[in-house]
C-alpha cells in the first residue's frame, strides 16, 4: 500500500506544474494510516527524492536557472527548521486545520490557472523542460533590467524562499505553488524554465525539511520512507512518460477538485 501511495504521489508531482506535493500528506494519512507528524516527515523525504530525480533528468537535457534556484533554495533551507519548530509549538489540530486551508488555496489556484492560462497547464514537472534559456537572466525589479546581486533582485527571492521553507517545515509541502509564480513575477522567463528551476528548489528545501523533522521529531521508520520514496521516483518516471499525452487544463482541474475533496475528507476523518 505504501509503495502504491508513493507511486501516486510521484505521478501527481510529475503531472502538475506546481502544488502537487500537497497531496502527499493527506494520502499518507488517509490511505497509509500514518499520523500527521509521520506523514509530513515521509512526505518531505519522498518529495525530495522524486524532485531530485526530476532535477537530475532535466539537468542532463538542458541548462538550469542555477542562480535564482540556489538563492531561493538556500533561503528555504535556512527557515525549514523554523517551520518544524512552529509545528512542535502549535496544537496539532491547529496545524492540521492550517494544512487544510493551504490545500484549499492551492486547489483554487490550480483551477484558476487552468481556466485563465490553459497553455501553462500543459507545462508540468514530467514534461521535457530542456528549453533554450534567454541570453541572460532578467529581473523586473532591477533598473538595468538584468539580474544583479543587489537588494532589489535578491530581496524577493530570499523572502519568497524563507516563506517556502517555513511552510515546508510546518506542513510537509514542497512549495512549488509559491516558487513558480514568484519566479515568473520576478523575471520574464517561460513557464517551463520556472517549473524546471522549482524542481531543484523543492529538492533542497524538502531535503532540509525532512532532516529537521528527523532531528526534532524523530527519524521516521526507514522501511516506510523507502517504500514511499521508491514509489515516488517510479511515479515521477510514469508522469514523465505520460505527461505529453494527458497533461493540460482539464487534468489540472481534476487535480484541483480532488485536492478540494481530500482537504474536506481529511478534516472529517481526523475529528
Amino acid at each position: 500500500m505504501l509503495l502504491a501511495i508513493g507511486v501516486l504521489i510521484g505521478v501527481v508531482l510529475g503531472l502538475t506544474g506546481a502544488g502537487g506535493s500537497v497531496f502527499a500528506v493527506p494520502l499518507l494519512m488517509l490511505l497509509g494510516g500514518l499520523s500527521f507528524s509521520e506523514s509530513t516527515a515521509i512526505s518531505l523525504g519522498t518529495v525530495a527524492l522524486a524532485t531530485a530525480y526530476g532535477t537530475l533528468r532535466n539537468s542532463r537535457r538542458g541548462p538550469m536557472l542555477w542562480r535564482p534556484a540556489l538563492l531561493l533554495g538556500a533561503a528555504g533551507m535556512l527557515t525549514a527548521p523554523l517551520g518544524k519548530w512552529l509545528a512542535n509549538q502549535l496544537p496539532a489540530a491547529w496545524v492540521l486545520m492550517g494544512f487544510s486551508v493551504l490545500a484549499l488555496v492551492i486547489a483554487w489556484r490550480m483551477w484558476r490557472s487552468a481556466t485563465h492560462m490553459p497553455e501553462a497547464a500543459s507545462v508540468v514537472r514530467g514534461s521535457n523542460l530542456a528549453l533554450t534559456l534567454p541570453p541572460d537572466l532578467l529581473c523586473r525589479l532591477s533598473q538595468s533590467g538584468r539580474f544583479e546581486m543587489r537588494p532589489r533582485c535578491l530581496s524577493a527571492l530570499l523572502a519568497g524562499g524563507a516563506l517556502v521553507g517555513v511552510l515546508s517545515g510546518l506542513f510537509g509541502v514542497g512549495g512549488g505553488f509559491l516558487i513558480v509564480p514568484l519566479l515568473l513575477a520576478l523575471s520574464p522567463i517561460s513557464m517551463a524554465q520556472a517549473v524546471n528551476a522549482s524542481l531543484l528548489i523543492i529538492t533542497l528545501v524538502s531535503g532540509v525539511g525532512f532532516a529537521s523533522h528527523s532531528l526534532q521529531g524523530g527519524l521516521p521508520a526507514l522501511n516506510l520512507l523507502f517504500q514511499v520514496g521508491v514509489g515516488g521516483i517510479v511515479g515521477m518516471f510514469i508522469g514523465q512518460l505520460s505527461s505529453r499525452f494527458i497533461a493540460g487544463p482539464m487534468l489540472q482541474k481534476i487535480f484541483a477538485g480532488c485536492l478540494l475533496i481530500t482537504a474536506i475528507v481529511l478534516q472529517l476523518f481526523t475529528h
